[in-house]
């Protein structure tokens, strides 16, 4: 087979490829070879056919790291449709929005999972599929029109459409094609060293661009075994470890340090592991260091991304010492450009923060549907603008020090107060609410809200974090809420949030309220 174009043409030059060897070791589900992974892909594009998927079309998955998500989303990718993503986190009106907004023509759905029960989440609307074995079970994989589905796919079709929230507090479709996601990672496989025969555990939810593309694509693009873990849980996740001997294991800081911590770590083999890729926080020198003297990783690598740039901006590299992966997120992936700019879009002097702006063939086709928010974020020289605030060194290494759009981060989830404010404002005692992100020792940062009671009535704390988890994902509900007489504004009435941040800071007293569950 000649060098794969896009996604489904790779499944299938993959199972040639490295045949027997293992591409999928679900615990909960078994072991597949890339050839059978290959046939099951083709069987399941078969079920999305007659299910009614034309070319073009959008198909929603929604459910965690399993055996099941490979394959339906890769049979759905076979059978010439884009697929939506959705984070297992969502509750019911955050997946009803991305399904009406992309109109996806069906949703994969898990059956429940952390105590949610998706399927009873989305109204008859919605067409349903269970996400399980019946995805590929009822089919061959001699299907003529999947043969032709997976032959007419061009590099440059929509591969992908993941919904990232933004500063209007409603989620936007990321656009990006199969071309672009063979290359990033391509590119990404190289330059942190992935290689045939590895076992990667994927603790990264593959609803996340890294989960899926550093995850599922870079394994089928290097011949490495994909060890989905639904939950990231220590115990779980060094048994696993040591009985796959697995080799590579991304995660963010926090999932090392948890590690690293736990009291019987010394009774599990780790001595398998070789490479460790993290970001999404301020990463110790400490920590690194430890990483490579006590968990026997031989690369330690950072780097920086977002959705909208195919989830690859910057990375370190192999021979980059402690301090600058620590500190930095490394440089400019080859064939690509970052700047730091001013707020006239003038490139600032080294050392100097600003604005990160990209450019390259990594940079999304748009927002889906949704030019004047592309156009807000692409300029007219191409230059993708992020809204995070960093410094480039002298050897082009990028640390990022802010952000322009109040986004934080809690243990490896982006969060966007816009959209948290908007459902804290339903709340019938808030008036308005301001929410920022907070240190926190194991999250790396959570929210904190500011909010201002209506007239005549009392704001509970816990019953607003209460509400909040009613309605959002659980790493969005604020850990604490703070009842203010009014939220500081400048003259033209914007809420000035480094006052909030300040006050965090200064000790200022808040009615703490704690959510519980997992983030």
């Amino acid at each position: 087979m000649t060098e794969p174009q896009t996604i489904p043409q790779l499944v299938q030059s993959a199972g040639e490829s490295y045949g027997t060897e293992d591409a999928v070791v679900d615990p909960a589900a078994g072991r597949v070879s890339f050839a059978e992974l290959a046939s099951l892909v083709r069987r399941a594009a078969a079920g999305c056919i007659e299910r009614g998927v034309e070319a073009g079309d959008r198909v929603a998955v929604w459910g965690p790291n399993s055996l099941a998500w490979v394959v339906a989303s890769l049979g759905a990718l076979s059978a010439g449709a884009s697929i939506v993503p959705l984070n297992t986190r969502f509750k019911g009106d955050e997946a009803a929005y991305i399904l009406d907004k992309s109109r996806a023509r069906f949703t994969f759905v898990s059956p429940p999972f952390l105590g949610n029960d998706y399927a009873a989440m989305l109204d008859d609307r919605f067409a349903k599929v269970p996400l399980d074995e019946s995805v590929w079970a009822a089919y061959g994989d001699d299907d003529a029109e999947v043969g032709k589905r997976i032959e007419n796919a061009a590099p440059d079709d929509v591969g992908d459409i993941i919904f990232t929230s933004g500063t209007t507090g409603r989620p936007k479709g990321v656009v990006t094609t199969h071309a672009q996601t063979l290359r990033v990672f391509a590119t990404w496989s190289d330059v942190v060293g992935l290689r045939r025969g590895d076992r990667y555990l994927v603790v990264n939810p593959f609803f996340h661009t890294f989960g899926y593309k550093a995850g599922i694509i870079a394994c089928l693009l290097r011949g490495a075994a994909i060890v989905p873990q639904p939950v990231f849980d220590v115990p779980t996740t060094l048994e696993l470890i040591a009985r796959e001997r697995i080799s590579v294991l991304p995660g963010p800081p926090t999932l090392y340090q948890s590690i690293l911590d736990f009291p019987d770590r010394a009774s599990f083999d780790l001595s398998s592991l070789r490479l460790a890729v993290t970001g999404a926080a301020v990463v110790p020198v400490a920590l690194v260091e430890r990483m490579r003297a006590e968990l026997s990783f031989g690369t330690v690598l950072t780097a920086y991304g977002l959705t909208e740039a195919t989830g690859t901006v910057t990375m370190c590299r192999q021979d980059d010492d402690a301090v600058t992966i620590a500190t930095t997120s490394g440089r400019a992936i080859p064939d690509t450009e970052v700047r730091v700019v001013d707020a006239a879009g003038a490139v600032v002097l080294v050392g100097e923060p600003g604005e990160v702006v990209v450019r390259g063939y990594n940079v999304m086709r748009g927002y889906f549907e949704d030019p004047a928010a592309t156009a807000e974020t692409i300029d007219s020289d191409g230059w993708l603008h992020t809204g995070d605030i960093g410094v480039l060194d002298d050897r082009g290494n990028l640390r990022i020090t802010d952000r322009l759009k109040d986004m934080y981060v809690v243990g490896g989830f982006n969060a966007y107060p816009a959209e948290i404010e908007q459902v804290l404002a339903t709340h019938p005692a808030v008036a308005e609410a301001a929410v920022v992100g907070v240190s926190d020792e194991r999250l790396g940062e959570v929210g904190r809200a500011f909010v201002v009671a209506r007239p005549g009535a009392a704001v509970d704390p816990d019953d607003v974090v209460a509400f909040a988890r009613e309605r959002m994902a659980n790493y969005k509900v604020p850990r604490s809420v703070e009842v203010v007489e009014a939220l500081p504004r400048n003259a033209s009435g914007k809420v000035l949030k480094f006052q909030l941040r300040d006050q965090v800071r200064s000790g200022a007293g808040v009615a703490e309220a704690a959510p519980g569950g997992r983030s």
